[in-house]
């Protein structure tokens, strides 16, 4: 999209500085995708990685937009991250801010990330949800995975599954994960600390919504006991395999 930065700025309210993109990876995610890039878009250029919808998802974000980059077939959330940070890499940008597609996270919250970073606070900055918030079902499963990340990484994460994060350039060329679904995020962080990268947190809303979660409770639980697994290995030897 042709949106600029200073275009963006002036919109938005964002501190002035390097080029900064809003990131979405999308997976069938049609119904909403049109209103979280126009969201998006008051403060930010977007790009879209459309990893292998059917519903038209990639043409309801071209509609309202976005740049898309389309994969022919459903390679997982952290492949469709890859894709957005190869495309922010090559196009030089200071950050990247990724959002979820399907409405879960309030646009309008980006200037808080593009703060934060400004302000020197992280190479990543995480949006921290209210567990207290969530439907009973997701507070549980977040609830554990928190404690069990903690233990593995050492130190309290207060919200490991949150998707509304920005990396800046140096964390999109270090941090770089080898799975493909959810559990790409908390391989995400392991990886910061071991290429030094400082991580900051700010609140954002806690928002739920009707729709189908793409999380598959019993599959992606056991990839995330893995990944836990995992990191708890690396940080005893002290290297990530």
């Amino acid at each position: 999209m042709s949106t600029s930065n200073t275009d963006a700025t002036r919109a938005g309210g964002a501190p002035a500085g390097g080029e900064i993109l809003a990131l979405i990876p999308a997976y069938n995610e049609a119904r909403y995708i049109g209103n979280v890039v126009a969201g998006a878009a008051k403060h930010l250029p977007v790009v879209v990685v459309d990893d292998g919808s059917s519903d038209g998802t990639g043409g309801a974000a071209a509609l309202a937009g976005a740049k898309v980059i389309s994969h022919g077939r459903n390679q997982g959330k952290g492949k469709a991250l890859l894709s957005g940070f190869d495309y922010a890499i090559q196009r030089g940008v200071d950050a990247a801010i990724t959002l979820d597609a399907d409405g879960q996270h309030d646009p309008d919250e980006i200037p808080l990330f593009i703060e934060a970073f400004r302000a020197g606070q992280g190479d990543i900055i995480i949006g921290q949800r209210q567990y207290h918030q969530m439907p009973a079902k997701s507070r549980f499963g977040n609830n554990v995975g928190s404690f069990l990340l903690k233990a593995a990484m050492g130190r309290p994460i207060p919200d490991n599954q949150s998707g509304y994060r920005l990396f800046s350039r140096r964390a999109m060329q270090e941090v770089r994960p080898t799975s493909t679904r959810f559990e790409a995020e908390v391989e995400m962080l392991l990886r910061a600390d071991f290429a030094g990268l400082k991580v900051g947190w700010v609140p954002i809303k806690t928002i739920y919504n009707d729709k189908k979660s793409h999380f598959r409770p019993i599959k992606d639980s056991a990839l995330f006991l893995k990944m836990t697994w995992r990191i708890w290995r690396a940080r005893v030897r002290g290297s990530f395999d």
